[in-house]
This record gives structure tokens, sequence and C-alpha cells, in this order.
């Protein structure tokens, strides 16, 4: 899995990828087999550390299709803003680098 500068700031722990497929996917509604997918978090590990998230509101349980529970980031949740607004400067700056880095190459 390759590293992001969100992981590369924070650090690359499970809960971590979790809460950057989370976001990246902000809009989307997530079964646990697809966030343990995506973020390449173990099984085990992610239903050990998912009721906590789930307790602090950052995470919220949106729907159920059959089956599966489906999960999203809790936009309203003070944390999870913080978490998306700064994952979005992030990337913001990550972009601009690499345009300058374009231009100072042409």
């Amino acid at each position: 899995m390759e590293n992001t500068i969100f992981r590369e700031a924070f650090g690359n722990s499970p809960k971590l990828r979790i809460l950057e497929t989370l976001i990246i996917g902000r809009e989307l509604d997530w079964s646990l087999t697809d966030i343990a997918e995506q973020s390449n978090v173990g099984w085990s590990t992610l239903h050990r550390i998912f009721d906590s998230m789930i307790k602090s509101e950052i995470i919220k349980f949106n729907r159920t299709i059959g089956k599966a529970k489906l999960y999203r980031i809790n936009q309203n949740n003070k944390i999870a803003k913080e978490l998306i607004r700064i994952f979005d400067l992030l990337i913001k700056e990550e972009t601009e680098m690499a345009v300058k880095n374009i231009e100072l190459t042409a």
C-alpha cells in the first residue's frame, strides 16, 4: 500500500488508514468488508478498533442494505470535520507542489 501525505504527516496506523479511506470516500456508504479491504486493515484489527470510533461519533452508522450495515465518516462531528479539513489542505498542498515541479522541469 502506497504511503500518502496524510499518513506521512500522522502515521500509518490502522485507525488512520480507516479514517483516510472514509475521508476520501466521505460521500459513500461503506460496509465493514469494504473498509477493511480499502484501508488494508485486517478483519480482527478492524473489529478491535471500530467500536471506539463509533462511540466517539467520528464514524456513524448510516443504513442497512440486506444484511450489510453501512457506515461513513460523521461530517457533523467536530473532530471528523477537522480531520477532513487537514486532509484536504494536505492534498491541496501536495497538488500545488506537484504542479510547481512540473513547471520547473518544463
